[in-house]
């Protein structure tokens, strides 16, 4: 595992450019073995998932190569094998291999996936769906096999019991390629859903309704790549940079920002009392400002996005009182709250409700990354403490950070990521 070595007492200037969404991605390069040609992506961010995703993709026989944000996939050799354990287990998006393999093969056995542990995120909802389109779904010990009869998959109507982006993106990959119509209702409508309906519409799928609750899909029997999919800008990474921009900055500017996909978060800034410049697309961050407590509450989108729930703290820890947190959609994300109270700050979970009071004295010390947006908090707090904090199971914010390293450096700010007692990484 890798460390991150950051110097406190720094403050974030200059301009940073945000890239690939990851939710996007890590959906979009198993959506490219549905197409019966080469697919390649732009913007992609170079994080860890990525390249996990490309081993998934080798035990395959899917050739990929990925250089300077240009992912190219050719699937047209794919073979149906079994999938490698440590990669599944590694990154929970991999079970959209599931919804993918199915539509393209009508058999897919996907070991239990891995990635962040911020609670159950059971796929019932997933299995419902593949269900209604005609699979058969068996659990073994450690993995899912979904087979499907001589008929194939066909079209029925589908209404998930909750919102879930999981269970919409992996039924929607199995629908494109079934026969007739399928319907699926009271689903997920995060931007990166769009962007995927998007890239699978342009490859000649019929499907209506991305970003609203109910999502048509007429089934085809062929995709084809006819063009670079250019992957829609990060709404998390964005979110995080602004955040620390506010709470640690002095004169910062976010690029390549779809500002829509982040109202409710800008908004609650603002009612901190953050100042912000926000233009077509880029937000302007002064700092030093003073600030209000405010009281935040996750939902699914358009509402405020659980994966800001921990980058906002080290904002909320500048504010002048006590502000609440109470994240409906994954109430044991509290993984850094220890963290940071070694750290010298002030924050209590109780009942589902996270409190975060004024931040006293910060000091750096030594403190572990329990998942991708709990370690990048850290991040952000170590930046406001004084001395050197050191974050241990970096590998986990590399998972989902684009060349972090290289756009603190862009901001003027020294991340070190030590991959052995003698060697620094620092991309």
């Amino acid at each position: 595992m890798k460390k991150m070595i950051v110097k406190g007492g720094q403050k974030l200037s200059g301009e940073v450019t945000i890239g690939g969404a990851k939710n996007s991605t890590v959906a979009l390069i198993p959506a490219a073995i549905l197409a019966d040609t080469p697919v390649t992506f732009d913007s992609v961010p170079d994080i860890l998932d990525v390249h996990n995703l490309m081993l998934i993709l080798k035990s395959m026989n899917v050739t990929s190569q990925f250089g300077h944000g240009v992912l190219q996939i050719d699937p047209t050799q794919i073979e149906a094998n079994p999938l490698p354990g440590d990669a599944i287990r590694s990154l929970r998006a991999s079970y959209y291999f599931m919804g993918a393999l199915l539509g393209r093969f009508g058999h897919a056995e996907v070991g239990f996936p891995g990635g962040d542990n911020i609670g159950p995120r059971p796929i019932d909802q997933h299995i419902k769906g593949f269900e209604a389109l005609g699979a058969r779904v068996e659990a073994k010990q450690n993995s899912v096999e979904i087979t499907t009869g001589p008929e194939g998959l066909h079209g029925a109507r589908i209404f998930f019991d909750l919102v879930s982006v999981g269970a919409t993106i992996n039924v929607l990959l199995a629908a494109v390629k079934a026969k007739g119509t399928t319907v699926m209702e009271n689903v997920a409508r995060e931007p990166e859903i769009i962007d995927l309906a998007t890239f699978l519409n342009n490859m000649g799928a019929h499907i209506r309704g991305a970003g609203t609750n109910e999502i048509r899909v007429e089934g085809v029997e062929h995709l084809e790549a006819r063009n670079t999919h250019t992957i829609i800008p990060d709404r998390i990474e964005a979110g995080t940079y602004i955040a620390f921009a506010a709470a640690n900055g002095d004169g910062v500017l976010v690029k390549n920002v779809i500002t829509e996909h982040l109202d409710p978060f800008l908004a609650k800034l603002q009612e901190m009392g953050v100042t912000l410049e926000i233009d077509e697309d880029s937000v302007y961050i002064p700092g030093n400002d003073q600030l209000a407590p405010i009281a935040i509450k996750t939902s699914p989108f358009p509402g405020f996005a659980t994966d800001l729930q921990q980058p906002i703290t080290p904002l909320l820890m500048k504010a002048r009182g006590k502000s609440t947190i109470i994240d409906t959609l994954y109430p044991k994300r509290i993984k850094h709250i220890p963290e940071m109270n070694r750290m010298g700050g002030d924050i209590k979970s109780e009942d589902g409700v996270i409190t975060v009071g004024p931040a006293g004295k910060l000091a750096g010390t030594t403190v572990e990354a329990d998942e991708i947006r709990a370690g990048v908090s850290l991040v952000g707090l170590a930046l406001m403490a004084e001395g050197t904090t050191t974050i241990l199971k970096a590998d986990n914010i590399l998972r989902g950070y684009d060349r972090i390293v290289e756009k603190f450096r862009g901001l003027n700010v020294e991340l070190k990521v030590v991959t052995s007692p003698d060697q620094l990484e620092t991309k």
